[in-house]
């Protein structure tokens, strides 16, 4: 009798870890762009493609677009942390002075190109405990960066730093901010969903961007005027995102899912988000073009000013990391090590 029940036993428990092992979990994903986005439509939905047939289907997405799960943009990252989504992709720099470390990669004229800043990015948190420690609280997929920023404007072109004078100019984080206001305009921060309205209602007189995000909040139809840098010089600046997924969540997969997700996550993914992105700046500029819109590059030689201008924002930054207790230096002179690494 004892045989029997132990029998018995040993098949409920099989049964049991037969069907944990063959469980599907579905992954609500949110972020703060509509669909057609390259974010969604680009990354985000073939990054779930990919899992879901790696894992059998026993990985699916419901992706929650434009804030659909509610909040705000910048409390996107608190809302993978407490579980409200399971995976969200955001900027840290929505929420200012938080994660203080990677914003070495969002000081002016750092950035070489997407995909291999977005690997030396990557490489960058991992090797700095002070960058990783800010991200303690989720479990990281990856980590990347846009395109070259570039200025848009509604009514005036821009050509060099004067131009810039008395002109309200949306940024996405609190370095950029400081960009725009050293080149002479005054910084207005704001998530990008907000830039369509802001610029219709005369709020702002542009914003700086990539090409990648145009479409999505259409902005060649608000901004008439473009100006590019020169495709030889560091980019103006650019922006951090995470892509991440709620720690709970997935110390809860069986291993074999998560193997998934870490096939999936790390320095190469975090590369193929920036090429992405890059590849979504042709689509944003080509619309401008069918516009009709004027496109302008800022010449190497008036960059000079621009460089020279910002550049006591990188000193400060060093200072104010070092009040922070951090090593400002050690981790910009990483940062840019990284990024003269990985670029070919």
């Amino acid at each position: 009798m004892n045989t029997l029940k132990f029998g018995v036993a040993a098949l409920a428990l099989a049964a049991s870890a037969s069907a944990w092992a063959q469980q599907e979990v579905t992954l609500k994903v949110s972020h703060f762009l509509p669909p057609p986005s390259t974010a969604q439509a680009k990354f985000i939905q073939p990054w779930c493609d990919k899992i879901a047939k790696e894992s059998n289907n026993r990985l699916k997405c419901q992706i929650y677009p434009s804030m659909q799960l509610g909040g705000t943009p910048p409390q996107l990252y608190d809302q993978v942390k407490d579980g409200v989504a399971d995976i969200v992709w955001t900027l840290p720099g929505y929420t200012a002075g938080r994660f203080p470390a990677v914003e070495a990669f969002e000081l002016p004229f750092t950035m070489t190109n997407a995909e291999a800043t977005s690997r030396a990015l990557w490489e960058f948190v991992q090797a700095n405990p002070s960058a990783k420690d800010a991200f303690k609280d989720v479990h990281a997929i990856a980590f990347h960066v846009h395109g070259p920023g570039f200025v848009h404007t509604r009514d005036k072109q821009v050509k060099t730093l004067g131009d810039l004078k008395g002109m309200k100019v949306r940024a996405p984080t609190r370095l950029t901010n400081k960009l725009i206001g050293s080149v002479g305009a005054t910084p207005v921060g704001m998530p990008v969903p907000a830039v369509p309205e802001a610029i219709s209602k005369g709020v702002i007189d542009g914003a700086v961007v990539p090409w990648e995000v145009v479409p999505a909040i259409k902005l060649q139809e608000l901004a008439k005027f473009h100006s590019e840098t020169d495709p030889s010089r560091p980019a103006l600046y650019t922006s951090v995102f995470i892509f991440a997924m709620n720690k709970a969540k997935y110390d809860s997969l069986p291993a074999d899912l998560k193997k998934v997700i870490d096939a999936n996550s790390g320095a190469e993914t975090s590369a193929w988000i920036g090429k992405v992105f890059m590849e979504g700046d042709v689509a944003g500029r080509k619309l401008a073009v069918e516009r009709g819109n004027t496109i302008y590059t800022i010449p190497a030689s008036e960059l000079v000013n621009w460089e020279k201008a910002s550049s006591q924002i990188d000193d400060d930054w060093v200072k104010e990391m070092s009040g922070k207790g951090l090593d400002g230096a050690a981790l910009l002179k990483s940062a840019k090590d990284l990024i003269a690494k990985n670029t070919k």
